[in-house]
């Protein structure tokens, strides 16, 4: 299989002072907080937020359902798991009055006791209404009610979307990476 190198942004912001407060969500949205019985819930948004992006190439497991369930398994069983910095957002229709899992984003404390953003995500249909930034603020705030000073994520450079967002919110670009993927061709 051949192999390809995806160009990778590690990025990081300090937790002191927020350059930022939490929006208001649109109406109808609502984020819920952390619970074991969710990880299907997360797991589901995980999926629909990144099966048709490039993260899907870069870890296969974001383009397949059970590979996000068992992400997400795997990353609330970790002893550096934050619940606090793991959130779930939902939309209910105020015509239907049902409800859909429309983004995610899930924190751990990582080896130099920083916060990392291990995954955020917001559905197609949900994008470009400021839910991003609500996701991230919640998660960056959970990070500084566990006492935690910085915190960093890591974004594919193929999506710019994502790292406008992140800039805007403050965090900076600290190192490049390249993460090496073996393509399959049918």
């Amino acid at each position: 299989m051949p192999l390809t190198y995806f160009k990778r942004f590690r990025m990081e912001i300090d937790l002191g002072e927020l350059p930022f407060s939490e929006p208001p969500l649109p109406e109808g949205y609502s984020l819920i907080p952390w619970s074991l019985d969710q990880l299907q819930d997360h797991a589901e948004a995980k999926y629909l937020s990144f099966c048709s992006e490039v993260d899907a190439i870069v870890f296969p497991c974001l383009g397949e359902r059970e590979g996000c369930r068992r992400l997400m398994g795997e990353i609330s069983q970790k002893q550096t798991f934050l619940p606090m910095a793991t959130w779930l957002l939902r939309y209910e229709s105020p015509y239907s009055r049902k409800w859909e899992n429309c983004g995610t984003v899930q924190g751990i404390c990582d080896r130099r006791s920083q916060g990392s953003i291990q995954n955020l995500g917001i559905t197609p249909l949900h994008r470009n209404r400021n839910l991003g930034t609500c996701l991230m603020y919640r998660a960056l705030d959970g990070f500084r009610a566990s006492g935690l000073k910085r915190a960093t994520l890591e974004v594919t450079a193929q999506n710019s979307g994502a790292i406008r967002l992140y800039e805007r919110l403050g965090f900076a670009t600290v190192r490049t990476v390249y993460k090496a993927v073996e393509l399959a061709y049918s």
